[in-house]
């Protein structure tokens, strides 16, 4: 046997890494970012700001500031607390690892994010995926009956959902978080609230085996790589023990605390998406392409040839994200981050030419 066989998982020899295409000198609507920079003046100010940064010393390990920050600014009831993660990736990964027990389970409908499946896989937990209805909305007689069985200690619930962009029924959610009850937690993964303008942050007291779960990435701070969970200080207290001393950069931290000074302007710039959604799913529903309902800041789209329609894209430099291999219930579906009316323009123009030929 060779190194790699003798040393590797073999589940983890049979996984192709997570692929990230190369976007250079294409219109990149594939990753739900947002496109607006910040103003002119702000980043002046933040260069300034990160130039005072202390950057040969550690992060302050518990980054109170910050979190502080976070519970004043976005919402998080009073009692409750946060917990930063280098992006939800990581705070997906160590809820894994906190919640790893002999033959515990991570529940979740699919499709999903992928996430959910390659964390608890990678921390030893069996994922049990509970298909959607054909039009994406929850079947909470599945999700009941899958709770029943298998008592997962880990129920995600994206909030819209991604690949398809939607808000699960609010009441249906409720269902499962008290079905679940004291054997589990719920993630309630909010990673696009901005734009749903729908949460389950307020409902934290209600329930005490949920956790809301959020990201800046798409408020439009992708860069800077940091997700926040909210839950009881109990909870997070135990999800702490397992997460990287100073996990949170210098820069990030910095950066993260100075942008929440100026909240206002990233709210204006995911109005702007939400304007900008409406009006780009009207334009691709008069073209005849079906358009699923959205909550997020991007669309998903059925079309008949859609491997065709995304080459075609591709050729005339535009770049969406094709997911009908990910999930039976995607198949000929295309994802498309909504971007500014300028590149907005630019995907229609290409669409026009590409459904034409």
């Amino acid at each position: 046997m060779s190194l790699i066989e003798t040393v590797i998982r073999p589940d983890i020899r049979a996984l192709s890494a997570y692929h990230v295409p190369d976007p250079s000198g294409l219109v990149k609507l594939d990753a739900m970012e947002n496109p607006y920079t910040l103003p002119d003046e702000l980043r002046i100010a933040l260069a300034l700001r990160l130039g005072d940064v202390a950057l040969n010393r550690y992060p302050v390990p518990t980054y109170a500031a910050l979190k502080a920050m976070i519970c004043t600014t976005l919402g998080v009831p009073a009692g409750f607390d946060v917990m930063l993660g280098n992006g939800s990736d990581e705070l997906i990964s160590l809820i894994s690892v906190a919640c790893a027990r002999p033959g515990a389970k991570v529940l979740a409908p699919v499709p999903g994010f992928v996430m959910y499946a390659m964390a608890a896989q990678f921390a030893g937990l069996e994922f049990v995926g509970v298909p959607l209805q054909p039009d994406f909305t929850l079947d909470l007689a599945a999700m009941l009956a899958a709770i029943a069985q298998h008592r997962p200690a880990i129920v995600y619930l994206a909030y819209p959902n991604n690949p398809t962009a939607n808000l699960f029924d609010a009441d249906a959610m409720v269902e499962i978080i008290r079905a679940v009850g004291e054997t589990g937690i719920v993630i309630a993964d909010e990673a696009y609230q901005p734009f749903a303008q729908a949460s389950f942050m307020p409902r934290l007291p209600e329930f005490a085996n949920l956790v809301v779960m959020r990201t800046v990435s798409k408020l439009g701070l992708a860069g800077i790589r940091l997700g926040y969970m909210a839950a009881s200080k109990a909870l997070l207290a135990e999800f702490d023990k397992v997460r990287p001393p100073y996990n949170i950069n210098v820069l990030t931290q910095a950066t993260a605390e100075f942008v929440l000074e100026h909240i206002t302007v990233l709210d204006a710039q995911a109005a702007q998406l939400r304007s900008e959604r409406g009006r780009v799913a009207a334009a691709l529903a008069g073209m005849g392409i079906e358009v699923f309902p959205s909550a997020a800041n991007f669309l998903l789209i059925r079309e008949p040839d859609a491997d065709q329609l995304f080459a075609r894209l591709l050729e005339r430099k535009v770049l969406i994200k094709n997911v009908g291999k990910m999930h039976a219930l995607l198949a000929n579906c295309l994802r498309i981050t909504v971007s500014t009316p300028e590149e907005n323009r630019v995907l229609l123009d290409a669409l026009q030419a590409s459904l034409v030929l």
